[in-house]
């Protein structure tokens, strides 16, 4: 991330590690967003995102049993109004699919590669993509 960074995209697993007090690394997740956002930096998520935040945390994980679905309802509605959200739109779209006709990608890696398309649609840098899913 260099100086001029004013909005910055933060992957899914960093929002749950943020989120889970258990959670590997909340001890660097947490204060990286809080610091973030006192220095003045768009936060940033997306619908997708949101997605697999619920997905996750609906599941049992090593470091959580599954999260009443109340619960993550109150923090994605949180998250919504706390951070700003990239739409899936037909930007993202096109950047997709030209990421994958780039770099062959498949199964399950597509979700990573939107996730990816969304940050270059929107002119994002980004936080961090920790592999925990």
């Amino acid at each position: 991330m260099s100086g001029d960074d004013r909005r910055i995209f933060i992957d899914t697993n960093v929002l749950v590690f943020a989120n889970i007090e258990e959670a590997p690394l909340h001890v660097v997740a947490l204060p990286a967003i809080r610091s973030l956002e006192q220095r003045g930096i768009e936060v940033w998520i997306s619908r997708q995102v949101l997605r697999e935040y619920l997905a996750t945390l609906s599941r049992p994980q090593a470091f959580t049993p599954p999260i009443p679905v109340e619960k993550l309802g109150s923090q994605v509605r949180s998250f919504i109004s706390r951070f700003h959200i990239a739409e899936d739109n037909v930007q993202v779209t096109e950047r997709l699919l030209d990421l994958i006709q780039q770099f062959p990608t498949g199964g399950k890696q597509v979700h990573d590669a939107n996730i990816v398309a969304t940050m270059l649609a929107y002119n994002h840098s980004y936080v961090a993509h920790a592999q925990h899913r």
